[in-house]
């Protein structure tokens, strides 16, 4: 049981929102548990959007790029918060 419950984590589909604080933007993504906060940058850049010196806030906490959307404890509809890194 446990090894279909992991073979079905493989297609499970998060769909997030990043607010863009500087810009007042609100971007859907579709991202999966394990996907890392790197691969959310590169959906960005896709879209336009450079996250260069900026971090990822959830809950009031940043998130390191290496940590995956599964350790991030991120869920459907949850809103990522992208700011500018204090110079």
């Amino acid at each position: 049981m446990e090894g279909l419950r992991r073979g079905l984590s493989r297609w499970k589909r998060y769909h997030i929102k990043v607010h863009l604080a500087d810009e007042a933007l609100l971007l859907p993504l579709t991202v999966r548990p394990r996907d890392t906060l790197s691969d959310l940058r590169a959906q960005l850049v896709g879209q336009g959007v450079s996250s260069w010196r900026r971090t990822f806030y959830y809950n009031a906490r940043p998130l390191p790029d290496h940590q995956t959307v599964r350790e991030a404890r991120l869920q459907d509809g949850s809103v990522l918060l992208l700011l500018s890194d204090p110079r």
